[in-house]
């Protein structure tokens, strides 16, 4: 102990002596050790310094100055040290004999165990071998599952069902082929379920590609049965139409007759609903492909490759071939577009999300446009009515047609409505030959009927008629076959007129239909029949034949507008109350005209006779001049005639011309330079003949029933009536009196009454004669009131 701490103070004298530096290293290098840090870094400095050695000593002087501390330990715990040692020595003769008692167990367990464990190694190599077993097992049924699937997958692929087969490869990619034991396997089935799927997607194609070409030719069928049925629904309707018109025209309805219409309309829907269901075709290829390509996760590529190729096949379908005239080619041509959109429909309607309502509509507006176009361009080319109705009535039917599937065709009808005037102006150009040519073959012969059928066909048809009873046959017209021929041409425009205005989207078009009916009346029929009075009427008989015939197309034009505006669908009081005046008016005129010009031309032959009359005869005439009996004969056998085609107004009016022209003639007959002297037994003898005229007018009781148009007739004679009474007159110069010349002789000219005056005045009653006769009886009061007359006339003029 003393040597130690001799050291310790050597130690410390030494560390005393070294420099500042050194105590701080080991101040450094104490305070390292205490805290139990790394003393790495103490070592490189002093290897890298080159000095190991005071490190050493460093830490030498370091464990030195812990020694005194270890001391003082050991002393604190010298007797617990103690204890423990004789603990240990005790504890060692324990294990001693636990050493040997384990030994004799071991010994024991040895010769136990021995068996057991042979036993359970030849367990162990059993249950691996059985555990390689089971893992074989298992890959072979895994495999087996797997054939299994592949086979079946070839059966379904052999026999077409490709969804079967793409289930199968699903299957086996989804639950087997992370599976499969065999790496040969696995690599067969990733190179053959792509090929396989490559393989359905190729053969579905193809079934699409032939789908496609089948439905479009089951589509022109479509469209034709479609449009066929909309025909016969509109065939119903006009049926139910023409139903309720003949009751209208028997004013016979009643309830029973209503529920009857409305019930026959309900089962004329239902037969429609019944055979839409015949309009059935096959799209089953279509959904096959749609829902194999929706299992191999190709829908939108397949949604596309449909659209486009619908797309392609409606541009194909609006080729319009030049080679085949468009009327022989329209009903294909719209029935093929028709069977398109109905197809896509039902696509649209059962086909899962297969095609857009938007992109049907697409398609829709650009097949109206491309139709509009077509329609606009052929329409333009035609030169004939009657295809432009067929096409018209076509694709009108087209568009009910497709609007019961709920497709817009308003720019159709639009398009249809637009071409009316030139519809109408070909249909007037077509009824202008017509009616020229029935005109042309008229022989102005009344028409022989010698049947009922005939009868109702050319008269009841048109209602011109002027009796409700049915003559007895023969029976001879009163008009020539013109009349009934003309009436088919008016009707025949008329239904083809309201035929083209029907169904174009406009609901009340008789106001077209009347001015284009207008139109053909005023202007086509009134125009040939004023060109047939003017070039063809070569004789009285023909004339009146001319004019009974248009008499009696009077009567039609009542017939024609009262058929428009049945078939347009308007009250007949409306049609009544829009009518104006008769539409042949100029052919009527000029029919009388001429009939009226001819006769006085006649009469005018007949009146030269007049000639012959002495007029200073010494007695007056008691049985009429020559002239007038003449001309009397003439007009009964005339009248005798005409009464059985003329109408009566018709009849009178001529008669009236006649008679006004006779009139005339005697009248310019006593104003004649070649008559110098009348007297008074001359003017008895003219009021003898107009007295005959009169009576003639009075015996046309049996033709004019009516009193006013007798009284007419004689007012034809007014002029030479009011002469005669005013030359017979014990009074003349009332012809002064402005009462009694507005109330008697009001058809007089006062020159004509003073030249006829002064040739009735006795020549003694002269200048000249005066100075002869002074001292004379006075003058007849008579022929002083004549006198008078003639001065104050001479006097006014």
């Amino acid at each position: 102990m003393h040597s130690m701490r001799s050291r310790r103070k050597g130690a410390a004298t030494a560390v005393d002596g070294r420099d500042s530096g050194e105590k701080s290293e080991q101040l450094l290098l104490s305070s390292a050790i205490c805290n139990g840090e790394d003393l790495g870094p103490f070592v490189r400095k002093a290897f890298a310094s080159g000095r190991p050695e005071t490190l050493l000593q460093l830490l030498r002087f370091f464990g030195r100055s812990k020694e005194s501390e270890i001391e003082e330990v050991c002393k604190a715990h010298y007797q617990d040290f103690i204890l423990a040692v004789d603990d240990l020595r005790s504890l060692l003769s324990d294990v001693d004999s636990l050493k040997s008692s384990l030994s004799d167990f071991n010994s024991r367990l040895q010769s136990v165990a021995g068996p057991l464990l042979s036993s359970l190694d030849s367990f162990v190599e059993a249950q691996n071998v059985s555990n390689n077993v089971d893992t074989a097992l298992q890959s072979v049924t895994t495999c087996i599952k797997v054939i299994e699937l592949c086979s079946r997958a070839n059966h379904h692929l052999s026999n077409g069902s490709f969804y079967m087969a793409l289930k199968c490869l699903d299957s086996i990619e989804n639950e087997f082929f992370d599976k499969t034991p065999s790496s040969t396997l696995k690599r067969m089935l990733g190179r053959k379920i792509p090929e396989i799927r490559s393989h359905i997607e190729r053969k579905i194609i193809k079934e699409f590609s032939n789908w496609l070409v089948e439905i479009r030719a089951v589509s022109r069928n479509l469209g034709q049965l479609a449009i066929g049925e909309a025909s016969a629904a509109r065939q119903r309707e006009e049926d139910l139409r023409i139903k309720q018109r003949q009751s209208e025209e028997q004013s016979r309805f009643s309830s029973r007759d209503f529920v009857y219409a409305l019930q026959e309309d309900d089962d004329e829907n239902d037969g429609f609903k019944g055979n839409i269901r015949l309009l059935d075709f096959d799209l089953a290829p279509l959904f096959r492909a749609y829902h194999i390509h929706q299992t191999l996760a190709l829908e939108d590529q397949f949604k596309q490759y449909y659209f486009e190729n619908r797309k392609l096949q409606l541009a194909s379908d609006f080729q319009v071939s030049s080679m085949t005239p468009f009327l022989e080619s329209h009903q294909a041509f719209f029935a093929q577009i028709a069977g398109f959109f109905i197809v896509e429909n039902r696509v649209l309607r059962t086909g899962g999300g297969l095609i857009s309502k938007m992109e049907v509509e697409n398609l829709w507006e650009t097949a109206v446009t491309k139709m509009c176009s077509v329609l606009e361009d052929q329409f333009s080319r035609m030169q004939t009515a009657n295809h432009l109705l067929l096409i018209k009535d076509y694709v009108s039917l087209f568009g009910v047609a497709l609007r019961r599937f709920g497709y817009p065709v308003d720019s159709l009808l639009y398009v249809l409505s637009k071409h009316r005037d030139k519809y109408h102006e070909l249909l007037l150009s077509d009824c202008r030959k017509k009616i020229a040519e029935a005109l042309a073959a008229d022989k102005f012969e009344q028409m022989l009927m010698r049947k009922e059928y005939e009868y109702s066909m050319n008269v009841l048809a048109f209602h011109i008629q002027t009796s409700d009873i049915v003559p007895a046959f023969p029976y001879v017209a009163p008009f020539s076959s013109t009349v009934p021929d003309c009436c088919r041409i008016v009707r025949s425009f008329i239904e083809d007129s309201v035929s083209f205005m029907s169904y174009c989207g406009q609901l009340d078009f008789y106001d077209v239909v009347k001015k284009y009916l207008d139109q053909l009346l005023s202007e086509v029929l009134d125009g040939a029949l004023l060109k047939l009075i003017n070039s063809s009427v070569h004789g009285v008989s023909q004339a009146m034949q001319v004019a009974a015939n248009i008499a009696v197309l009077e009567r039609a034009c009542d017939f024609f507008f009262r058929h428009a505006a049945l078939l347009s669908g308007i009250p007949l009081r409306t049609a009544e109350r829009s009518r104006r005046q008769f539409p042949l008016n100029k052919a009527r005129d000029a029919a009388g005209d001429i009939l009226s010009g001819m006769l006085k031309i006649k009469v005018d032959g007949l009146m030269t006779l007049i000639e012959n009359v002495n007029w200073i005869t010494d007695e007056p005439s008691q049985a009429g001049n020559e002239y007038v009996n003449e001309i009397i004969i003439y007009l009964e056998t005339l009248v005798s005639t005409a009464q059985q085609i003329l109408p009566t107004q018709v009849l009178k009016r001529v008669l009236q011309d006649v008679l006004s022209h006779i009139s005339m003639k005697i009248v310019e007959a006593l104003l004649s330079d070649s008559v110098k002297r009348i007297n008074a037994n001359s003017i008895m003898g003219i009021d003898v003949d107009i007295q005959l005229l009169e009576s003639f007018a009075d015996n046309l009781a049996s033709v004019f029933s009516e009193e006013g148009d007798k009284i007419q007739l004689k007012n034809a004679l007014a002029e030479s009536r009011q002469l005669i009474n005013l030359l017979l007159s014990n009074h003349p110069e009332n012809f002064m009196n402005p009462v009694i010349r507005e109330r008697s002789y009001n058809a007089l000219d006062y020159k004509k009454v003073v030249k006829i005056s002064e040739k009735l005045r006795d020549p003694s009653d002269s200048l000249f004669g005066s100075f002869g006769n002074r001292g004379a009886k006075p003058k007849n009061p008579k022929k002083k009131s004549l006198d008078a007359l003639i001065k104050r006339l001479k006097d006014v003029s």
